[in-house]
């Protein structure tokens, strides 16, 4: 079997230190490389397996010296087990038309996104973005990557409205769902949870083992629901392990490595 060999050495750097946007009090770091254009698909497989994040054509990771909260976690494909309330989504959503997509911004996806983030994020730093920002987020890559587009029915039998849209990369061994966002007028519809069931019904079509879902930051209302799936896996010093993990598994401190995995966002 021939071995990959990439054209040139990855470059580290780390950022300054900023507040962490998940937990009050704290601080984050980042340690962070430019994905290449001609390696940039097989290199952001082997960061996202090894804990990176993907965001346009850079890779990144928490490294903050005193917190680990930030957890890379997937959920392996074939031994997920739908719960009764996933069923209920999935049966709350049935009606809806899911479309793949290349990864090309519209102004229909943006303007969703603007409402998504005054409603649910409004004190994020994703909410003064412009169009150009957009299109950048979207577009500016050389990895497998496209959109999943979700529409409400249609009673013309054209394209019905836009509630839902996911950044989703292709991998080698699943699907990394870059960023999420879905109209914030249809809670009942539990729009962030659906996308990842729906990706997991899709690796499952594919054939890919995982659905990579980013970090999960323990302690953090707005990550809490990625705790809700289970099976789960989370990346641990020792690699990949499933969770509950043991009191005594310390998780893989975000300083340690240079290869690397996610952060998903369902929302």
């Amino acid at each position: 079997m021939t071995q990959h060999i990439p054209q040139r050495q990855l470059r580290f750097f780390m950022t300054a230190t900023a507040p962490c946007p998940y937990l009050p009090g704290q601080t984050e770091r980042k340690v962070f490389a430019n994905l290449p254009f001609s390696d940039g698909a097989w290199v952001n497989d082997e960061l996202t397996q090894a804990g990176f994040r993907r965001s346009q054509n850079i890779a990144y990771r928490p490294a903050c010296e005193s917190c680990d909260a930030c957890v890379s976690v997937r959920l392996p494909v074939v031994e997920f087990n739908f719960s009764r309330s996933h069923r209920k989504v999935l049966a709350r959503n049935a009606d809806l038309s899911r479309d793949l997509v290349e990864a090309e911004a519209t102004t229909e996806q943006f303007d969703l996104l603007r409402r998504y983030l005054h409603r649910r994020h409004p004190e994020g730093g994703m909410t003064d973005m412009g169009w150009l920002d957009y299109v950048a987020m979207i577009e500016d890559t050389a990895v497998r990557t496209h959109l999943i587009e979700y529409r409400m029915p249609s009673p013309d039998g054209g394209p019905g409205d836009l509630v839902g849209v996911s950044l989703t990369d292709l991998l080698g061994d699943g699907l990394s769902m870059v960023y999420s966002f879905f109209d914030p007028d249809l809670e009942r519809r539990s729009l962030g949870v659906f996308a990842i069931l729906d990706h997991l019904r899709q690796a499952a079509i594919v054939r890919l083992p995982y659905v990579y879902l980013g970090y999960w930051v323990r302690g953090s209302q707005k990550m809490d629901y990625k705790a809700r799936f289970r099976p789960m896996d989370a990346l641990t010093r020792f690699g990949w392990q499933r969770l509950p993990v043991l009191p005594d598994t310390p998780m893989m401190p975000p300083s340690d490595g240079q290869a690397g995995q996610d952060t998903a966002s369902a929302g």
